[in-house]
């Protein structure tokens, strides 16, 4: 198939660009290559991808609505992944305006390029942050998610919404996958393992937040890439059992579909950390501090509905996938012990 995704330079979209590749499908990347963190590791991500046949890729921003309407014409994807977005809890509180452009403006783009185009299946990323203020274990998606605690996790619960509007409307099977904590190597800079291995190997204490009492649902990359495939092969379809007096949040009369993607093993903070110590041989030396504005305590995946439509099934250890990150971080930047 000729797949077009959005965030091709990112940290996922390129580990799935390189999966889809792969196994024979053409990729039209999308990527504005902004300055959020080091452009240079998007280069990196990229050039393994652009030198290969079955790539297209085209540096354009998606918030652009002619240029993102000009790729779609040109390239006619037959399916999108739209995996591009202004990312980050934190950095929402200072500065909006970048979630509403990328994640707002930029999502409707990407609809409307769909919608136009005759795409068959639209699937993207939204987040665990959606669940905000909820404290009921594990996350489900048939949960009701209107009590976000951020702005990105809001911008994330409009662009389910705005899906939602667009497969009601004009037929558009879309499928949104709410992904949790995703670490592995060529992995964002401004994520905890990355921010760690970097401090700690420099001798510099690590921020450790609410004390390290957090959970997370760590996620692999390459697990993660497995299952986006998975929905992304498994086309949205009307949910025949979906009531109007009852509606559940994760279906549709529409063809609509929402699933969880994780680990479903939240893991404590601290211990996350006390297995990258022992990878990388070097104890941390912490800073612990509280909670901070916008994040939630846990992340549990509820991941049923993923496991029974299209088989997920998460298999990395932490203890393995950090080895992994930490093997390529030390040959990428170069730190030899």
């Amino acid at each position: 198939m000729r797949i077009l995704v959005t965030g091709a330079a990112g940290f996922i979209g390129a580990a799935l660009s390189m999966r889809l590749l792969a196994r024979g499908d053409e990729v039209v990347g999308v990527d504005n290559l902004n300055d959020y963190y080091d452009v240079r590791l998007k280069e990196d991500r990229l050039a393994p991808l652009t030198s290969q046949p079955g790539m297209r890729f085209h540096r354009t921003d998606i918030a652009d609505r002619a240029a993102l309407a000009q790729v779609f014409r040109a390239e006619r994807p037959q399916r999108v992944m739209h995996m591009a977005a202004q990312a980050g809890v934190r950095y929402s509180l200072e500065n909006p305006h970048a979630y509403v452009d990328a994640n707002i403006v930029g999502t409707l783009n990407v609809l409307e390029g769909c919608r136009h185009n005759g795409v068959e299946h639209l699937v993207y990323a939204s987040s665990s942050s959606v669940y905000g203020a909820n404290t009921r274990m594990p996350f489900s998606v048939h949960d009701n998610v209107d009590h976000p605690v951020s702005l990105y996790a809001a911008s994330k619960k409009a662009n389910e919404l705005m899906a939602h509007t667009y497969s009601h409307l004009y037929g558009l099977p879309t499928t949104g996958l709410r992904f949790f904590t995703v670490y592995g190597p060529w992995g964002r800079p401004d994520m905890s393992l990355f921010l760690f291995t970097r401090n700690i190997l420099a001798g510099k204490p690590i921020d450790v937040f609410n004390y390290g009492n957090h959970r997370r649902d760590f996620t692999y990359v390459d697990d993660i890439v497995e299952g986006v495939i998975r929905a992304l092969d498994n086309v949205a379809q009307p949910d025949p059992r979906w009531r109007s007096d009852a509606p559940d949040p994760g279906t549709s009369s529409a063809p609509y579909r929402l699933y969880n993607i994780g680990a479903h093993n939240p893991v404590q903070l601290l211990h996350f950390i006390e297995v990258l110590e022992d990878c990388l041989g070097m104890k941390a030396h912490k800073n612990m501090l509280p909670l901070q504005p916008g994040d939630v305590p846990d992340t549990y995946a509820d991941v049923e509905a993923l496991v029974d439509d299209v088989g997920y099934q998460p298999s990395t250890p932490i203890e393995q996938g950090i080895a992994r990150f930490v093997e390529w971080y030390r040959d990428y930047y170069e730190v030899r012990p």
